[in-house]
C-alpha cells in the first residue's frame, strides 16, 4: 500500500482523482494501491520552553538564555489536528511506501517531514515535486517521483529557520519584556524578521519627521514650443536664480548640438511573489496578505503555477511548453495570435536555469479561468497579460537630445517618440512608471544646429520633498533588498540573496506587526505606533534590528539549501549570539520602561518620551577574583548577578544574587567561587 500525504484536503482530492482512489474514508481516499491523506498546513510545531523543563515555564531573567540541548516537536493541541494526525499515523504504519505530496517549497517540506517524524515512519519515502496542480502536471510528477533524500538540504534550511526563529524570538522577547517593562502584562514581541522590518518603518518615520524642506529654483526656457532645462542644476537661493535669469534674457537661444538615437525597451519581467504583491498594492491598494491568498487560490484552482517563488525567470525545460500554454489561453487569442505566428524567441531575459532553484516565475497554466470572479479574475488578468507581453518584441523609440546656449548658460531639451509599441500593445505603463523611466512626452520640432532665436526664460520655484512613508508595496521591496532602495531590476535580483525573510513569509510578518500594534495604516502609508518606536529605541543590540545583519542570516539559510553552509553551524552561531545579547542587555544601565500597550491608530504617532532617573553605576569590579569559567577575566558585580569581565567575548558566567548575595565581601565571595571551582 502506498500512502500519499498532501498539505490540504483539496489537493488530496485532486491527486486521489488522478490515481483513481475514489473511495472516501474518514480522513483519506483510497483504492487497492493508494491511500491519499492530508495535513491542514502545520500539524506539528517546535515545543514550547515549558515542554523542555518546568524551570522555563515562569518568565525569569535568571533562566536566560533558554537553549535546549536538542530541539523537539509536538502535535499542535487542537482536536481536529490531533484527530487527523492519528489518521496519518495509522496509515503510515501499514504503508509499504510513502509519497510526500506537500507543497513544493521549504515550508511545505518542513510541514511534511515533521509529521512523518512524529509518526515514526519506517518505510521508504519518495517526493512529488510539481509547479502546478493541473492534471497533466500531477501525472507527469508521479511518473518522475524523486527520492526524498534529494530534498534534505531544503528540509535542513527550513528546520534551521524554525529553530533560529525560536532561539531569537523566545529569548529576546522574554529578555526585553522582563528588562524593560513594568510587569503589567505588556509583552515586547521581538522576532528575527519582524524586528528589523519594524526598524525600517521606524527609521523612515524619523527621517520624515526630521526632514526640513528647502526651497530651490530651476531655470527653464521655451523656444519654438519646446521646453529647455538649464544644465546649471538647482539654485538654492532666489537671488542667484534671478541673476541667472537676467543673464540669459539679453541673448538669443542658439542650438549647439542635436543627438538622435534609436532605443529599445524590454517587457517587464515575469512575476515573482514579491513583484506581484508590489504591483497589486500599487494598482489597487491590496495588502500583501490579500494578494498571497488570492494567488494561492488561483494555484489551487489550477490556473496559475506555484506562487511562493522568488525568481522572475523560467527554466529552459518550460520553453517547449510555452506555445501550448499560449494557445490554450483562448480568451486572450487577439493578443497571442501574432506571437504564435512565428517561432518564439528563447531569450535569456526569460529563460535562465541559473536563476531558477525550486520553482520558476508565476505564469498561467493554460487552464480556463472562466470560473474566476471578482479580484481573482482581476489578478489572473494581471498575470496573464504580463506573461503574454514577455514574448512580444521590444518597444522601440527614437530619442532626441537637443543642446542649446543663451549667454554663458547651457540648456537641454529631450524628446522621445515611440516608433514600434511592441509589448506596450499588451501592457500600457502608468504615468508614474513612465516618469520613473525618465520618459518625456514632449515631441520636439525639427531643429538644426546653429539656428537661434528669441526664447522665453522663466524660473520655477520648487521645494525639496521628504522621503515618502512606506506603503505595503515599497516595504516589501525594502525587505527584499535589506532596506536599500534599488530600482534596477538586475541589481535587485542579485540582492535577493540578502533580503529579509522569504517571499512566502513577508506578508505574514507585516500582518504580525499590525496585530501587535507596532504599526498602523494611514490610507496607503504604513506608520509606526508610539509602542513600535519605543521598542526599536529600546533595543540596543544592533544584531536584533539591523536589516543588513538579518539579510546575512537569510543568505546563510539559502546557502544551507544549496549545501554550501552547515545547518548546525548556523544554529550554533545563533546560540552564541543570543548568549552575548543576554549578557549585554542584563548589564545595560538604562532605567527606562516601556509603558505603551496600544496606540490610537487614527492619530499620527509620536515618539514617546523616555524618562530616566539618575542612579549609581551598577557594575562593581572585583579584579582580585579570577573567573572560574574562562580563567581570563575577573569578577564584576551587576544589578542582578555577578559575572565575568570577559562577557563580551563569550564568557557565560552568571552567579545570581539568590545564591551569591550582593552583600558579600570580596573575601567571602572568593571563598564561595573557589568552592565552585572545585
Amino acid at each position: 500500500m502506498i500512502v500519499c500525504i498532501t498539505e490540504k484536503p483539496s489537493v488530496a482530492r485532486d491527486i486521489a482523482t488522478i490515481l483513481g482512489a475514489t473511495v472516501r474514508r474518514d480522513g483519506y481516499f483510497e483504492n487497492d494501491t493508494y491511500r491519499v491523506t492530508w495535513t491542514y498546513g502545520h500539524l506539528c510545531t517546535l515545543k514550547e520552553p515549558a515542554d523542555y523543563t518546568p524551570l522555563w515555564k515562569r518568565w525569569s531573567l535568571s533562566q536566560l538564555p533558554m537553549l535546549p540541548a536538542k530541539f523537539s516537536i509536538k502535535i499542535i493541541p487542537q482536536e481536529h489536528i490531533e484527530q487527523q494526525f492519528k489518521v496519518i499515523e495509522t496509515l503510515i504504519k501499514d504503508a509499504d511506501e510513502v509519497i510526500n505530496c506537500g507543497d513544493a517549497g521549504q515550508e511545505g517540506e518542513l510541514i511534511q517531514r515533521w509529521v512523518m517524524q512524529k509518526a515514526s515512519i519506517k518505510c521508504p519515502v519518495k517526493r512529488l515535486w510539481i509547479s502546478s496542480l493541473t492534471d497533466e502536471s500531477i501525472r507527469e510528477g508521479f511518473k518522475n517521483l524523486r527520492p526524498q533524500s534529494d530534498f534534505d538540504p531544503l528540509y535542513h534550511a527550513g528546520l534551521s529557520r524554525a529553530i533560529g526563529d525560536w532561539i531569537l524570538g523566545m529569548n529576546a522577547t522574554r529578555l526585553y519584556t522582563l528588562k524593560y517593562t513594568s510587569g503589567n502584562g505588556n509583552v515586547l514581541s521581538i522576532g528575527r524578521v519582524q524586528t528589523p522590518t519594524l526598524a525600517l518603518i521606524v527609521q523612515r518615520h524619523k527621517e520624515i519627521e526630521a526632514f526640513k524642506s528647502e526651497d530651490f529654483w530651476e531655470l527653464k526656457t521655451v523656444y519654438r514650443d519646446a521646453t529647455f532645462n538649464a544644465r546649471t542644476g538647482r539654485y538654492k537661493d532666489e537671488q542667484s536664480a534671478k541673476e541667472a535669469l537676467e543673464s540669459v534674457k539679453a541673448y538669443p537661444l542658439t542650438i549647439t548640438d542635436i543627438e538622435q538615437k534609436q532605443g529599445r525597451e524590454s517587457a517587464p519581467r515575469l512575476f515573482d511573489l514579491t513583484s506581484l504583491q508590489v504591483e497589486t498594492n500599487k494598482k489597487w491598494g491590496w495588502t500583501a496578505d490579500e494578494t498571497l491568498s488570492l494567488i494561492q487560490s488561483l494555484y489551487e484552482k489550477k490556473v496559475t503555477t506555484y506562487p511562493r517563488v522568488d525568481t522572475t525567470y523560467l527554466s529552459d525545460d518550460i520553453y517547449a511548453k510555452i506555445p501550448d500554454i499560449l494557445r490554450q489561453m483562448t480568451p486572450y487569442a487577439p493578443l497571442t495570435e501574432s506571437i504564435l505566428s512565428a517561432p518564439i524567441t528563447k531569450s535569456k531575459k526569460i529563460f535562465d536555469n541559473s536563476k531558477v532553484t525550486d520553482h520558476h516565475a508565476i505564469i498561467p497554466t493554460g487552464q480556463s479561468p472562466s470560473a474566476l470572479v471578482g479580484n481573482e479574475r482581476l489578478l489572473y488578468h494581471l498575470v496573464a497579460t504580463r506573461f503574454i507581453a514577455a514574448f512580444y518584441p521590444d518597444c522601440r523609440f527614437d530619442s532626441t537630445i537637443v543642446t542649446a546656449k543663451a549667454g554663458d548658460i547651457e540648456f537641454r531639451a529631450t524628446g522621445k517618440v515611440i516608433t514600434d509599441e511592441g509589448w506596450r500593445k499588451v501592457l500600457t505603463p502608468t504615468k508614474e512608471e513612465s516618469d520613473k523611466n525618465g520618459e518625456d512626452t514632449q515631441v520636439l520640432p525639427n531643429f538644426t544646429t546653429g539656428e537661434s532665436g528669441p526664447h522665453t526664460p522663466q524660473l520655477q520655484k520648487k521645494a525639496t520633498q521628504a522621503p515618502k512613508a512606506y506603503t505595503e508595496g515599497t516595504l516589501l521591496r525594502a525587505m527584499e533588498s535589506a532596506g536599500k532602495n534599488v530600482d534596477d531590476e538586475e541589481l535587485r535580483e542579485a540582492m535577493k540573496e540578502n533580503g529579509i525573510g522569504r517571499p512566502s513569509t513577508r506578508s505574514a510578518i507585516i500582518e504580525t506587526l499590525f496585530k501587535r500594534r507596532y504599526i498602523y495604516r494611514q490610507r496607503k502609508s504604513i506608520l509606526p505606533t508610539a509602542a513600535g518606536i519605543q521598542l526599536i529605541e529600546t533595543i540596543n543590540q544592533e544584531l536584533l534590528k539591523s536589516p543588513k545583519l538579518t539579510g546575512i542570516w537569510e543568505n546563510k539559510l539559502r546557502k544551507i539549501e544549496r549545501q554550501q553552509y552547515s545547518a548546525p553551524e548556523f544554529i550554533n552561531e545563533l546560540k552564541q549570539q543570543i548568549s552575548e545579547i543576554v549578557v549585554n542587555v542584563l548589564n545595560d544601565n538604562t532605567s527606562s520602561r516601556i509603558e505603551v500597550v496600544e496606540e490610537v491608530t487614527k492619530k499620527k504617532s509620536t515618539t514617546a518620551k523616555k524618562t530616566s532617573t539618575p542612579r549609581a553605576p551598577r557594575i562593581t569590579s572585583f579584579e582580585q577574583i579570577t573567573c572560574p569559567y574562562c580563567h581570563k577575566g575577573h569578577i564584576i558585580k551587576g544589578r542582578t548577578a555577578y559575572g565575568c569581565s570577559e562577557y563580551k567575548t563569550g564568557c557565560s558566567l552568571r552567579l545570581l544574587f539568590e545564591t551569591y548575595p550582593d552583600s558579600l565581601t570580596p573575601s567571602k565571595l572568593k571563598k564561595m567561587i573557589d568552592k565552585l571551582s572545585k
